[in-house]
């Protein structure tokens, strides 16, 4: 539970200074609307494009599930933001806790391109449910249940979502300080993605503080 408060807290913060204290009414300070359900359904269309599931091309590649993973992460900050709209941060733990060993039946191990529909079905669930036009708690229990299952299909357990969340709201902070909303922030770092910048960082000091990670990032910035 410590964990779920801290990443909950994080993303109440990085809302905060985003969007501004008003963002649980839908709109950010700019008067633009916040749909965290789009959200979340247009990153799940970004995370299955990671997977070699067109007919046309590629046929032979394999999954990147090292991106499948980071945007898994991406989801969680927008199914976090779509928790904390409707509850307080107590209720959405509890909601997460509840939700967070959920299984699946499908592990992607060795990818066969015939089990294609069926490994991708659990992501593509996730989107249907984020096209539900209701915002009962449970359709939010669905949403979580739906999502724990996702990640436990591509082996991203708790503790990994954890420290990559960590990492990747580190550097969601670090890009509204850049300029990202202006325009101006480089994200691409010497050839490299910032998020690829990111998880290197996470590898080589997986207990590295969120404040260290910070400092970090910001040293290689400043370097390009």
């Amino acid at each position: 539970m410590e964990k779920i408060y801290e990443m909950l807290q994080l993303q109440n913060e990085l809302n905060n200074d985003t969007n501004g204290l008003q963002w649980r009414e839908g709109m950010t300070k700019n008067g633009k609307v916040i749909n965290w359900k789009r959200c979340i359904y247009m990153e799940s269309a970004e995370l299955i494009d990671s997977f070699p599931w067109k007919h046309w091309k590629s046929i032979d590649a394999q999954p990147d599930f090292a991106n499948i993973k980071i945007e898994l992460v991406d989801i969680w900050h927008f199914i976090m933001s779509y928790l904390l709209q409707y509850n307080d941060l107590t209720q959405a733990a509890k909601l997460i806790n509840n939700s967070k060993d959920s299984m699946s039946d499908i592990k992607i191990k060795v990818w066969d391109n015939a089990k294609v529909d069926e490994y991708l079905d659990i992501f593509e669930e996730l989107m249907a449910l984020a096209l539900v036009k209701n915002d009962s708690e449970a359709l939010q229990e669905s949403l979580l249940e739906t999502f724990f299952k996702a990640c436990d299909s591509v082996n991203l357990t708790f503790a990994e979502l954890y420290s990559l969340y960590i990492g990747k709201n580190a550097l969601n902070q670090f890009r509204q300080e850049h300029g990202y909303k202006e325009g101006t922030y480089k994200k691409i770092w010497n050839g490299k993605e910032d998020n690829v910048v990111m998880q290197e960082i996470l590898a080589a000091n997986p207990n590295i503080t969120y404040t260290k990670l910070k400092e970090e990032l910001a040293t290689m910035y400043e370097d390009l």
